[in-house]
């Protein structure tokens, strides 16, 4: 049973259901790791938004360092979901069962290479610093290109201003009187419901994910990302090992 729903989760074959629950388990990700990655490098790495702000103002101050290595973390971002991209049309072409899945493996690697480097970071100052931010940037690029791509952009784990804003939007409807009770119902403003609860359970899945990357991170360390790569190795195991199967026989 737990094959078949892992199977489901990360697989080729989709379903809103799949697609909710893997977007519900990679904004945990996604909060643990931009919460711990700033009590590492003191810097957001989702927040595209704020860096290109900061770029700006930087570049106005007079520090053009600090605003290149702004644009470093920018251009990080955009790779990793241009390299995402590339994996999951170039499985499609290979017609594998681990489209998504490859992604999430790489995704995991990478969150040990984080953990790795971070280790060292209190040896490396300066340009390690700002490596170990685009390491991060590239990750959060990459899984957010993911779901993107799987949802058809309806879910984002890492973009959570707009999650807030469509969380509005859908409040908004919700909560708008439709005072003529003769209106027909598709001229009436109506909540969607399950949308609600779908933005809702990401904003709360990305807050779980913060509280617990930040205690793992003050308490334990950079061992914490072990967990959260051990996460994405089990969402994307089942496929991946489907096409070894396959490959074998």
């Amino acid at each position: 049973m737990a094959i078949h729903f892992l199977r489901r989760l990360s697989g080729k074959r989709r379903t809103e259901k799949a697609n909710e629950h893997l977007g519900f388990a990679l904004a945990f990700v996604a909060g643990a790791a931009n919460a711990g990655g700033f009590l590492a490098v003191a810097q957001y790495t989702s927040h595209m938004t704020g860096i290109v702000s900061s770029m700006a103002d930087n570049l106005v101050l007079g520090y053009v360092g600090v605003s290149a290595a702004g644009l470093g973390a920018l251009l990080s971002f955009l790779l990793g979901a241009a390299c995402s991209a590339v994996l999951i049309n170039w499985a499609k072409r290979q017609q594998l069962h681990s489209v998504y899945a490859l992604s999430l493996m790489l995704e995991a690697f990478l969150l040990l290479c984080f953990g790795l480097a971070g280790a060292n970071l209190t040896h490396h100052m300066g340009f390690y610093v700002s490596l170990t931010v685009m390491l991060l940037c590239f990750i959060m690029g990459l899984q957010n290109a993911i779901i993107t791509k799987i949802s058809h952009s309806v879910i984002r784990t890492t973009h959570v201003t707009g999650v807030v804003t469509d969380l509005g939007i859908e409040l908004g409807k919700l909560f708008y009187w439709n005072r003529e009770a003769t209106l027909p119902v598709e001229s009436r403003v109506l909540g969607n419901r399950m949308k609600l609860r779908l933005l809702a359970t990401l904003l709360l899945m990305f807050f779980a994910g913060a509280l617990t990357g930040a205690f793992g991170f003050k308490h334990v360390g950079f061992i914490s990302t072990v967990p959260l790569a051990a996460i994405l190795l089990v969402l994307a195991i089942v496929p991946v090992l489907d096409d070894v199967v396959l490959r074998l026989r």
